[in-house]
């Protein structure tokens, strides 16, 4: 018979390698002398019988608080790594704590309850709560606090235990943002399988074929940002976990075909592990930046990763670029957090540990910095959730004052809101930083960024602000005078921007307030134009202004009266809306296409 050794399934990708993480709850007295001063006068008057009844009270109050003191520690501790660990914060990860009986299970269930994490707690023991038998159970009793547990806190709204424990899973399993922690002790240790857990807190001293199968519900394979299952160790068990994958890593029955290196997969220590993988990560991210010219500053790496601003197709020429160093800067990021606050205890110099801390400081303001001059902002999604709250976290102390407002704003919108003087303050070199060259290339980026999103929108009007646009870079000077005037020029135009045409001169008085046949009107005349043309035909009767206008109202009507709901993507249905629009272009095939694919485009339509 094959036995599959767990390192086997490691390296074939079956399952994940596990990490190992102990922490230390102390439970000793915060000052044994005041407790001491303090019992010494309360029974000062007692005598000696009294005195020890008063003490036996003292140490069972004592051995209760501290029992439920270290629970809440830990609780603590694992509602901290909800914030901060990668998977736990972003709703994608899932955790088990593993408690020592099922007492302890109700306790930790019911110390949850006074925390904002209640709602996404579980528990599932093999206690089935027995009103017969606890009527001859005393108030104070273990069995009584857990039937009270199960009766007034766990079953709320569900009529028995099974169809409890069977939402509760159902949710770990397929919601893991709705049931993020779930409290065992020997139950769905073995032959429960949920992709989504990630850490498994223990709290209960398992031993050989239990704790393996305990820590092997957090190996199970989901996804790229899923590295390892991580082991979280209150009980101070590493000499156990260590045997029990030693066990599950060799074969007594076959040792002749491999090494004892090979039968023996050692767990991987954690700092060493996460040390390892921070000077990858870094190494990386400067071999990335190797090429940027010297001296290296703000403006040489928006250059090297954003093209020159002057150059249309500079933005999409460098994309792969910047992709490839914001995923860097996430891996280092990354890798920083799981270190950082034990840099010291890995091995590093006070020089190299400020040394990581400009490095995280400054690849933080780079990436931030290049998003903005880029217009990316919201691009790399998979990666920003993680990014987000690790830089709040670990690096940058003032985050939390640019959280808000300002991030709901691109730097268009922002300029739009607040004027371009306050805009560049405050969001694209809210450091001072950058040089008037590098401000005025970031504005540009932007604008044509919004360009080329919403081209498609309305191409006559975005055709004109491109052209606006060209004049614009003409504009971008280092000396005080002709960035001033590139400054007032760039607000005019991203004021343009933001009213989209919809109540400039030109347009015409019926069609004020009517953004959709605003569109229209504005490319009509070059649609008619060109089928004009390629047919050789006479000058259409449409050229005339009021003629647009009365075209443009009259498909407005049909899209919102006629259209079926969603048309957009739905073949037939798209049929229909270009058998409303043909008769409204006079039965031209060619015309009726070209205003279709503009229609497309207007959210106002979908």
């Amino acid at each position: 018979i094959h036995t599959y050794k767990f390192h086997q399934a490691v390296a074939d990708h079956v399952v994940l390698d596990l990490k190992y993480e102990a922490r230390d709850v102390p439970q000793q007295l915060t000052s044994q002398q005041e407790v001491d001063r303090w019992f010494a006068n309360a029974t000062k008057n007692l005598n000696n019988y009294q005195k020890a009844a008063v003490r036996k009270a003292w140490a069972n109050m004592e051995k209760l608080m501290s029992a439920g003191e270290r629970k809440q520690r830990i609780i603590a501790s694992i509602i901290e790594d909800f914030t901060l660990k990668p998977r736990l914060n972003n709703n994608r990860g899932t955790a088990m704590l593993v408690a020592a009986s099922i007492y302890d299970a109700c306790h930790y269930f019911r110390l949850f309850q006074n925390t904002s994490f209640a709602p996404y707690v579980g528990v599932i023991t093999s206690f089935q709560p027995n009103h017969n038998a606890i009527s001859r159970e005393p108030a104070n009793s273990d069995e009584r606090y857990k039937f009270d547990t199960y009766t007034d806190h766990v079953l709320k709204g569900f009529p028995t235990t099974e169809k409890y424990e069977a939402e509760i899973k159902r949710r770990f399993i397929e919601e893991p943002a709705n049931c993020k922690l779930l409290i065992v002790v020997s139950k769905l240790l073995t032959g429960f399988d949920a992709p989504s857990c990630t850490y498994i807190y223990l709290d209960n001293e398992l031993r050989d074929h239990n704790l393996f199968q305990a820590i092997c519900r957090t190996n199970r394979l989901d996804g790229e940002d899923k590295d390892y299952g991580h082991i979280v160790d209150f009980k101070e068990l590493f000499g156990n976990v260590q045997e029990a994958i030693a066990v599950y890593s060799s074969d007594e029955l076959d040792i002749e075909g491999a090494s004892d290196a090979e039968n023996n997969v050692e767990l991987k220590e954690r700092l060493k592990e996460s040390r390892k993988k921070l000077g990858a990560a870094r190494e990386a991210l400067k071999y990335l930046c190797e090429p940027v010219a010297q001296p290296r500053e703000m403006e040489q790496y928006l250059h090297y990763f954003c093209g020159i601003a002057g150059n249309p197709e500079a933005l999409s020429e460098t994309e792969a670029l910047r992709v490839s160093f914001y995923k860097s800067v996430a891996t280092f990021v990354r890798a920083f957090a799981d270190i950082s606050q034990e840099l010291p205890e890995a091995g590093y110099t006070d020089q190299e540990i400020d040394e990581l801390n400009w490095d995280a400081q400054f690849y933080a303001e780079l990436r931030s910095a290049i998003k903005k001059h880029s217009g990316e902002e919201l691009d790399i999604k998979p990666y920003e959730a993680d990014m987000r709250h690790l830089l709040n976290t670990y690096i940058k102390a003032d985050s939390a004052g640019q959280l808000g407002e300002i991030d709901n704003y691109s730097l268009v919108e922002l300029i739009i809101e607040t004027g371009i003087h306050d805009a560049i303050a405050r969001k694209l070199n809210e450091k001072g930083s950058l040089s008037n060259n590098a401000v005025a290339e970031g504005i540009i980026n932007n604008v044509r960024k919004t360009i080329i999103r919403e081209q498609l929108t309305d191409p006559r009007f975005y055709e004109e602000m491109s052209t606006l646009l060209d004049d614009l870079i003409q504009q971008a000077r280092n000396d005080a005078a002709s960035y001033e005037e590139f400054l007032n020029k760039a607000e005019s135009l991203i004021e343009k921007l933001g009213k989209k045409g919809a109540d400039g001169p030109d347009v015409p008085r019926r069609l004020l307030g009517k953004r959709e046949a605003i569109v229209l009107f504005n490319n009509l005349e070059a649609i008619l134009e060109s089928v004009r043309i390629s047919a050789d035909e006479v000058r259409y009767p449409t050229w005339e202004i009021e003629n647009r206008v009365d075209i443009a109202l009259e498909i407005d009507r049909a899209m919102r009266e006629e259209a079926p709901a969603g048309w957009l993507g739905d073949s037939v249905r798209e049929k229909q809306v270009l058998n409303a629009l043909f008769p409204i272009m006079e039965g031209n095939r060619e015309a009726t296409l070209a205003i279709f694919e503009i229609i497309k485009n207007l959210p106002g339509y979908q």
